[in-house]
């Protein structure tokens, strides 16, 4: 079994013994104030938690369910906006990559790059990220088993990536619904990388309502819980200020004002769980 080692991210370490690090944003970049004022509310809870924090946001989503959605500002914007927040609010960024060419023009702003869960075995993106030399965030493609995203790991760790964080967000279930197997925690904690429960992309319905994706943000609290339970490393949130106007995944994001409460549930939870690893 490989050594788990922890991966720092920011002024904060994620990884097997460490408290609970949080990941979270809207899931794309919409008005800056707006985006601002998210990332200044999740660093305040996670800060009154002691727990720590990197803020979410993609520039561009190029897995849409209709080419009429919503996209993004587009890298020279969005990256510009993921930089101010980073500066302004003092936190660490994540942003996802579709293609080679991005890496090194996000890695320039973003301290984790992350891969896409479609894209995950797609050996020329992780190998560009992992050249970048930042932690990169490798999402569980819905038809992948967990032991095989050690494969991504290692595309990336062979590129010279500064660290490895490997996501669940659940697997197919037949057509447009997923499940999440928290069996794959475990299995994904083998491979010697922290691991991340992504509780609001797990809830979608992929393309149910025709237009866009569908989803069951009332199971978000749960599926969060129940990876932490499982030994996640961090949890990954989509949160919003009123996800019913969201420009992307309406249906599968965490209101804003449910963040700090649930928080404080899984960082409980998380300590919890080290207890029960004898830490």
């Amino acid at each position: 079994m490989p050594v788990a080692e922890p991966v720092a991210i920011g002024d904060h370490r994620v990884g097997r013994g460490l408290p609970l690090f949080v990941i979270a944003g809207p899931c794309v970049l919409e008005e800056p104030d707006e985006m601002l004022f998210v990332a200044e509310r999740l660093a305040a809870a996670c800060r009154a938690l002691g727990l720590g924090y990197c803020f979410k946001a993609s520039y561009a989503k190029d897995n849409r369910t209709s080419g009429d959605s919503y996209r993004g500002p587009g890298a020279q914007e969005g990256l510009r906006l993921l930089e101010r927040i980073g500066c302004e609010v003092g936190v660490p960024v994540l942003t996802d990559i579709h293609q080679p060419g991005e890496a090194a023009e996000a890695a320039a702003v973003a301290t984790v790059l992350q891969i896409p869960a479609f894209l995950c075995r797609q050996t020329s993106l992780l190998e560009a990220a992992g050249a970048t030399g930042r932690i990169v965030n490798v999402k569980k493609g819905q038809f992948l088993a967990p032991g095989d995203l050690g494969h991504a790991a290692r595309k990336v760790r062979a590129a010279g990536g500064g660290g490895v964080l490997l996501t669940e967000r659940g697997s197919f279930f037949g057509y447009r619904d997923l499940v999440v197997d928290f069996r794959g925690i475990a299995a994904m904690r083998a491979l010697g990388c922290p691991v991340v429960m992504d509780a609001t992309h797990a809830v979608q319905s992929p393309g149910s309502t025709g237009q866009v994706t569908g989803g069951q943000p009332e199971m978000i609290p749960l599926l969060a819980r129940c990876g932490i339970a499982a030994g996640a490393d961090a949890i990954f949130l989509e949160a919003h200020p009123e996800p019913a106007r969201a420009r992307s995944d309406a249906a599968s994001q965490l209101p804003l004002d449910a963040a700090a409460p649930l928080l404080a549930q899984l960082a409980r939870g998380r300590e919890l769980f080290l207890e029960s690893e004898g830490r």
